[in-house]
């Protein structure tokens, strides 16, 4: 019972008891409460497993034969994985949401029970969830057993807590059917996994379909194929990129841009090889901690080698060379470098995860007295890097995670030097408790897309363990040997995860710097392609990636070709332009803007290039 004269707010789903969320009915054990309304990342998050007990209600009554696994809220939704004779169709998911809003309307209490564990037991080994009856086995004869019912109707095992009733779930929507195995283990039976989205109202819900639906047409791996920018092959191996000519464009400016800012910002350039020695990964700690994302080794004349999955050790060995003076650090190495990791099957998704691929990475040899100005150095061209693409973003500070290596006092040195650069220039971050690497605390900087959504991206590391591993120091004024500090950064993350994330963000209409094709000029007819030639080799010339559309098509189609492959500029010319030495053009997303003077026309593209104008179709 909801305690007497409680004023209860409309949109509250639960309440705190200290730091304990409990059910709305429940009387809190402590005097002091707070509300936990739908809107909060809390209440969300009760809602949406609110919605998948719903959603089983629904299942079990159109499929009494249906046995439930779990069902818990995830990001922006809910799943619950159910084991039945036959699989799903879209008709289907049609008929379990029907269901849902009719039980919804029923308005069925959702009532929080305590179990004995033999209770328990017994109540799902006669109603044949054998699931449940697992989870249960394993849970320790101390644990307190809670179930929730929907009125009478529907029980399951669960923690909970609950919104009071199901009259509570009235904004959802099922969205895909998948397959899943039991506890994710291939040797486990094959269940089938409803997935769904719940949220306070109906424009929220709106909002977010909208969303998806925006998501889907820019998905990369569909604009990839589309566009023609790169491939996969089952002869080259999963996870393992095929650039094409387009797609090369773009990842050629990108870096061409990276090794220009690099220069500028007192970086030197080097490479490093593909493989090595094993031994080099044993003294860095990454055989030990990392080992399960190496590929195996392969012998040569007698000795293990692996491909390398990291580039530190090759730029500490290039740093080991010659002894160093504290007169010639900061010493900054970056190198675009070519990485090797396992990554299961089932978690590749093309540019986004993959097994080869390309690092901007860098490393910053210092003295101690350095590091502040250091870090705010790598701040200051990440910071330049995510607004030349155009993205907002977010820093988080991760911290010391439970397998590590390093002292106490490195790792309270390095995390506070990372704190401080972070507040000294006012940059909101959040903390990632336990989020570091093994060797590492960092920065983290995650960037916000067109859509809302958070990709990963830069990061700042201050590792004063691997200059312990390999003795990595330099002469100080004293004449006697200290050690380095040593920053591992990114400022873009990697090639192909980058390019990925920017062909979604731009939905593939990529800025004038980046297009691929810049222009493509379109004679009307046959007698207009000398001229067209002409026009394509000043362009040309000025720097400009053109094509002439030559086939025997009509002007229309050409120029509807033309904005199908997102290609900025449509070049017309015709009797009129040869005759004055000008063009018609015709800008994606704008349409047409008239005739110009030629030269016009290149000093303005040159402009906006140079700029590297954001501006987008």
């Amino acid at each position: 019972m909801v305690p007497p004269n409680s004023q209860i707010p409309a949109d509250a789903v639960a309440r705190k008891s200290g730091e304990r969320i409990v059910d709305l009915y429940t009387i809190p054990e402590a005097e002091a409460s707070s509300w936990v309304l739908e809107n909060s990342p809390e209440g969300l998050e009760i809602l949406r497993h609110s919605t998948s007990h719903l959603m089983a209600q629904a299942v079990k009554e159109i499929w009494p034969e249906a046995r439930l696994a779990i069902g818990p809220a995830i990001e922006d939704g809910f799943y619950y994985d159910f084991d039945l004779p036959s699989p799903l169709s879209s008709d289907d998911l049609v008929r379990v949401q029907e269901k849902m809003r009719e039980i919804c309307a029923r308005n069925l209490p959702m009532v929080r029970q305590e179990l004995s564990r033999e209770e328990a037991l017994s109540l799902f080994e006669s109603a044949g969830e054998s699931y449940k009856v697992e989870l249960i086995q394993e849970l320790s004869g101390e644990q307190a057993i809670t179930v929730y019912r929907n009125g009478e109707e529907f029980v399951d095992l669960c923690r909970g807590p609950h919104t009071p009733a199901t009259g509570r779930l009235r904004y959802f929507k099922l969205l895909s059917v998948a397959g899943a195995y039991w506890r994710g283990d291939e040797r486990n039976q094959m269940l089938q996994r409803i997935y769904g989205t719940a949220w306070p109202s109906q424009e929220a819900l709106k909002d977010y379909l909208w969303k998806l639906e925006e998501a889907a047409k820019r998905d990369h791996r569909r604009l990839g194929k589309e566009m023609d920018l790169y491939s996969t092959n089952p002869h080259i191996g999963a996870g393992l990129i095929l650039w094409h000519p387009a797609g090369s464009t773009i990842r050629n400016q990108i870096e061409s841009f990276w090794r220009e800012e690099h220069l500028k910002h007192g970086y030197q350039l080097v490479y490093t090889p593909h493989i090595a020695s094993e031994e080099i990964y044993q003294i860095s700690g990454h055989l030990e901690a990392y080992s399960e994302m190496m590929y195996s080794p392969m012998d040569i004349d007698g000795h293990p080698y692996r491909v390398k999955p990291m580039n530190c050790p090759g730029h500490i060995c290039i740093f080991q060379s010659s002894q160093k003076s504290y007169k010639d650090l900061p010493i900054r190495f970056a190198e675009l470098g070519t990485v090797y990791r396992y990554e299961r099957s089932g978690v590749l998704h093309g540019l986004l995860r993959v097994r080869g691929f390309t690092q901007d990475d860098a490393h910053v040899f210092c003295r101690p007295e350095q590091l502040k100005d250091e870090i705010n150095a790598v701040l200051d061209l990440t910071e330049l890097m995510m607004q030349t693409f155009g993205y907002r973003y977010h820093a988080y500070l991760a911290t010391r995670p439970e397998h590590s290596i390093g002292s106490d006092e490195e790792w309270e040195f390095a995390t506070e030097a990372l704190h401080d650069a972070l507040k000294g220039r006012g940059m909101p971050f959040d903390l990632d408790q336990g989020g570091g690497v093994f060797y590492a605390p960092k920065i983290d900087i995650k960037l916000w897309d067109a859509l809302g959504r958070e990709w990963q991206g830069p990061t700042c590391q201050v590792d004063l363990a691997l200059p312990v591993r390999f003795n990595v120091t330099f002469i100080g004024e004293d004449g006697k040997e200290h050690r380095c500090i040593m920053i591992h950064r990114t400022v873009l993350g990697s090639m192909e995860r980058f390019v990925g994330g920017l062909i979604e963000h731009y939905g593939g209409n990529f800025p004038l710097w980046l297009a691929p094709v810049q222009a493509v000029i379109i004679p009307i007819a046959s007698r207009h392609q000398p001229y067209a030639q002409q026009v394509s080799a000043v362009l040309r010339e000025a720097g400009i990636r053109i094509e002439v559309d030559a086939r025997a098509e009509k002007m229309n189609a050409k120029i509807r070709d033309a904005e199908v492959r997102r290609i900025p500029y449509a070049l017309i010319v015709g009797d009129r332009e040869v005759e004055a030495d000008a063009v018609s053009v015709r800008r994606k997303g704008q349409g047409d803007l008239g005739s110009r003077p030629l030269s016009n026309l290149v000093s303005g593209m040159q402009e906006e290039i140079s700029k590297r104008s954001l501006a987008t179709p």
